[in-house]
């Protein structure tokens, strides 16, 4: 039996398959993220620990459970655990949506061979800028740092008593050698950090060490237990969903928007805002695109108006309809993809005494869809191609909205059959690849495809002049 861990932003999730990859049991534990100042976003890792005990303690019972030989993390990237010379935590994780370290994040990039090296603009979300914004502000915080983890690492070393991350995760952190696969001297650096605080580097599907025996005892484990590497969250959703060569790829339409494509090579384009990371197996790399509110959007939208996105979205049907009076720009906490801005703001034009809230809502829709047109252009500078993709995450459960984003993306969306296909299972199949060598093709398999749904021939022409004057809007936003 084989377990995949996925820590998420809000909650933890452990999902159990056995030897042939089936998904046998999942528990899930939730947890709050604290925001005790405009633009932080903080968390207590010791919330991730109490989460995972709570999921194994769920998992108990489960066929096969006790047969465990391989577990894997999965994470959401880029925070910041800082540990003491003890390993214990000096203050609360700086999450990937943190966006205090504009600044230093922008004296990163303009630094010489940063991006070269790194394959990305450093964005105030990544890892080395919160390091810099440390150091300032906390500086008797950023003395005593012996050992920054990213949350995955975080949780390998409570399973292992190693510091020891994958390349995926890593490359996250604008301290990283993306090409090259290793802790970049220069990039150390230039982020005022020691080679000797960085954790060891492992691929993800190979093994970072055994279960600590005073957890394999409190969770009823027999035997000895494996920890594989593991991998960032949107690495591992691509293991999840069998995308692992040039051409494949994926759109997510969860609380941040994604569309990830897998590379043979190394093909950094840093000037686009594409991410280029490591994939987490060897001599692979993926690219993506990166919005940071996506259905994000339409939670805020329902907060504010008292109703639940379901509700607001009930009466638009099934049946695409024109591009609405009402536009909206997604920018609710500056963007990535590709304007690269912590203080882009987003908003709505074209109201009138007249607007419902369907209008909004339906803006909303059409403004994350054309968002993610931008990061699918973005991708195709860099000499990506992609002729179709799967389509995951929470959005992708309204009907309108995937004949919506397929026909701006213009792009065949494949909606895998019901089942496990995102981070925690691609996390399980890394453990078992960790444990049992088996060739990665073999393993990390695309799911069987339950239908597809084309863009509107229709509607494509008046979706591609809304696309247009939404890229207009945008770059006088990006010039203010």
């Amino acid at each position: 039996m084989y377990l995949g861990i996925d820590l998420g932003t809000s909650g933890l999730r452990a999902l159990l398959t056995d030897d042939t990859g089936r998904p046998v049991a999942s528990a899930e534990a939730q947890y709050d993220v604290q925001t005790p100042h405009p633009g932080w976003s903080e968390q207590d890792p010791g919330t991730w620990i109490t989460a995972l005990d709570q999921a194994m303690a769920q998992l108990q019972g489960s066929p096969g459970y006790s047969d465990i030989r391989g577990i894997a993390v999965a994470g959401h990237m880029h925070g910041a655990v800082l540990l003491d010379s003890g390993d214990q935590v000096l203050r609360p994780c700086i999450l990937w949506n943190d966006t205090r370290s504009a600044a230093e994040a922008a004296e990163l990039d303009a630094t010489a061979q940063v991006r070269d090296l790194s394959g990305n603009i450093v964005f105030p979300g990544f890892t080395a800028p919160k390091l810099l914004w440390v150091q300032r502000h906390e500086p008797e915080i950023f003395a005593r740092t012996a050992k920054v983890l990213l949350p995955a690492a975080y949780l390998n070393l409570h399973l292992t008593g190693r510091h020891v991350a994958d390349m995926s995760d890593s490359a996250g952190t604008s301290w990283l050698d993306v090409g090259a696969r290793y802790w970049s001297d220069h990039l150390l650096e230039a982020g005022q950090m020691r080679r000797d605080q960085m954790p060891d580097l492992v691929e993800g599907c190979a093994a970072a060490g055994r279960l600590r025996p005073e957890l394999a005892s409190r969770w009823g484990l027999t035997g000895p237990v494996t920890i594989a590497g593991g991998a960032g969250d949107n690495a591992a959703a691509a293991c999840g969903t069998g995308v692992m060569t040039a051409g494949q790829g994926f759109v997510s339409l969860g609380t941040s928007g994604v569309v990830l494509t897998a590379r043979d090579g190394f093909h950094p384009d840093p000037a686009t805002a594409v991410h280029t990371f490591c994939h987490a197996i060897p001599e692979r790399w993926y690219q993506m695109g990166v919005m940071l509110s996506a259905t994000d959007c339409l939670n805020w939208l329902g907060r504010i108006t008292g109703r639940s996105p379901a509700d607001l979205t009930a009466g638009l049907g099934d049946q695409l309809r024109p591009p609405g009076e009402v536009t909206f720009m997604p920018y609710l906490s500056g963007e990535r993809t590709p304007h690269n801005s912590a203080n882009l703001r987003g908003g709505f034009d074209g109201l009138s005494i007249a607007t419902t809230a369907e209008d909004l809502a339906r803006a909303v829709m059409e403004g994350v869809s054309y968002g993610l047109r931008d990061c699918l252009e973005a991708l195709r500078k860099t000499g990506a191609q992609l002729d179709s993709c799967l389509v995951i995450g929470g959005g992708s459960k309204s009907a309108y909205w995937v004949k919506l984003l397929a026909t701006i993306l213009n792009l065949p969306l494949q909606f895998p059959k019901d089942g496990e296909f995102g981070a925690a299972l691609g996390a399980a199949r890394l453990a078992r690849l960790a444990v049992t060598g088996e060739d990665p093709a073999e393993v990390l398999t695309a799911p069987e495809r339950a239908m597809t749904v084309p863009p509107d021939p229709q509607l494509r022409a008046s979706y591609e002049a809304g696309y247009a004057a939404f890229r207009k809007r945008g770059a006088k936003l990006t010039l203010r």
